[in-house]
Order: C-alpha cells, then sequence, then structure tokens
C-alpha cells in the first residue's frame, strides 16, 4: 500500500472516531504529507515531540491559568519562533503544517494547531473556537478562562477586542454571542485548516486540487453535510455529473431542513437528468 493509500487510511479512522479530542498535529501532518509525497514525517513529528518536551521543562512551576498561557508563548513563539505570516497570508504553506514547520510561518489555525499539540502534551485543557473568520483558541484552569489569538503570538483577547474581530468581518452590527464561546471538536478544527487550502485553490481557478482537497476534508468529517453538498456542486463544474448525484444524495441524507431538501431535490432531478 502506498504512502497515499496509508494517510486515506488514517484519515478515513479519524472520520469514525466519535471523540472530540484526537492527534490534532499528527493528523495535520498526515495531511501535509499528501501534498509533499516522498517527504518522510519523521524529523517533523521528533519536531512536535520537541516542542512539547520543552514546554513541559518550561512550565514546570506552572500552577496557573496565566502562567500556562506565559510558558506557550515563551515556548511556540519565542523561543522557536513561530508567527503569523503578514507578507504572503495567502500562500497555501501557510496552511501545510509541515511547511509551517519547515518556515516557522503559518495561518491562526497552523499555529494554534501546534500549541494545541503542545498544551495538551501537558494534560493542559485547550481547544479550537466556534469564532467566525479568525481562528482563536480556548484555555481554561481551575474555573478561569481565556481566549487566545494565535496570529498575536497566544495573547489573551479581551470581550471588546473580540468584539472588534468581530466586526472587522465586514458585519458592523455584530455582538459577541455564547455560541462565539463554545470548544470544537478538533475535527473541525482540521477541516477549517484544509478549508483555508480549498478556498485558495478556488480563487487561482484550480477546480481539480479544490475538488482533492475536498475530498480529504470529507474522509475526516464525513458526517458534515455542508461538504457534501460542496462536493456535489464542486463535482457538477467539472463534468462529474455520477460523482455530483452520489454527493448530493448524501447530503439530501443528512439534511433536516424542509425547504434546503427540496432545492437539493430539484437540483438531483436535473443532474440525473444529465447523467448517462
Amino acid at each position: 500500500m502506498g504512502s497515499g493509500d496509508e494517510a486515506e487510511t488514517v484519515l478515513r479512522r479519524v472520520g469514525r472516531n466519535p471523540a472530540d479530542h484526537i492527534d490534532i498535529a499528527g493528523v495535520a501532518l498526515v495531511l501535509a504529507g499528501l501534498d509533499r509525497p516522498g517527504v518522510p514525517l519523521a524529523r517533523y513529528r521528533d519536531h512536535l515531540a520537541l516542542l512539547a518536551d520543552d514546554l513541559r521543562k518550561s512550565a514546570a512551576a506552572a500552577d496557573s491559568l496565566d502562567t500556562r498561557i506565559a510558558a506557550v508563548r515563551e515556548v511556540v513563539f519565542t523561543a522557536y519562533g513561530y508567527q503569523g505570516d503578514r507578507r504572503t497570508y495567502d500562500d497555501l504553506q501557510n496552511a501545510n503544517l509541515m511547511r509551517v514547520i519547515d518556515r516557522r510561518r503559518g495561518l491562526p489555525v497552523a499555529l494554534g494547531i501546534l500549541c494545541i499539540h503542545a498544551a495538551r502534551a501537558q494534560g493542559w485543557e485547550i481547544a479550537g473556537l466556534n469564532f467566525p473568520g479568525h481562528f482563536l483558541l480556548r484555555m481554561d484552569h481551575l474555573g478561569q478562562r481565556a481566549i487566545l489569538d494565535p496570529y498575536e503570538r497566544c495573547a489573551p483577547q479581551t470581550a471588546s477586542g473580540l468584539r472588534a474581530l468581530l466586526k472587522a468581518q465586514g458585519d458592523e452590527e455584530a455582538e459577541l454571542r455564547p455560541e462565539h464561546y463554545i470548544a470544537v471538536p478538533d475535527r473541525e478544527v482540521l477541516v477549517r485548516l484544509q478549508n483555508n487550502i480549498r478556498l485558495r485553490q478556488s480563487r487561482s481557478g484550480d477546480k481539480q486540487a479544490a475538488a482533492h482537497t475536498l475530498e480529504r476534508m470529507l474522509w475526516i468529517a464525513p458526517d458534515d453535510k455542508t461538504l457534501w453538498r460542496e462536493k456535489a456542486l464542486l463535482d457538477a463544474q467539472l463534468g462529474r455529473i455520477d460523482n455530483a448525484v452520489a454527493a448530493l444524495e448524501e447530503y439530501i441524507s443528512r439534511e433536516t431542513l424542509d425547504g434546503p431538501r427540496h432545492d437539493a431535490a430539484l437540483l438531483l432531478q436535473k443532474l440525473r437528468g444529465q447523467s448517462g
């Protein structure tokens, strides 16, 4: 079995795993390796182990939320020099964890995955946040909670700062809501990482590459109905009508709202007319 087949097996296993927490950085490396065939993952795994071990040494006396945050910032961003890529933000390398490790630069979600990995290795409670437009982390300890921005070296965020981030998405009337503070399962973080790649591929006109990325997203999140709908639309654009029909059937089987189901059924009827 080739490395691509092995990666697909690993990712599909993740898709069948109902747990909220998985080996998030390890899975991100497997995803990265699909775009860098032939490049061994061993030294990247060694780097992840070293990152976690150095945080353990630095945080030996970290008995409060503030000292834990300070330790993450010191190790990940100061000692190892990770930072957000502000000059070439849309570079696809910023969402490939192997290249992020090589370059020490990346998107917020990629940097956040490194922080999650290192902090969880200490048994700390940390997760990605259900926040639109900009990836954030939530760290909890002894009844205290902090919202951290990995793009800003995991600086703790205030309510006013979070509100400003929301408004920066283009909605001046946006306000913070309870759901913005909800932690999301790791698979959703990985889907968000891959979606950054897919959107950039689509914007560049490389729909074939976007279709491959979407396929990987479905390996790790096969129950995500929105991804099945996106796959159906993209397959239809690529002229892969039979694939589009199958994907749309999967979407309809998962959609519970009458309106979207009706619209999808109409599209399905049209696609079946083109099939064969």
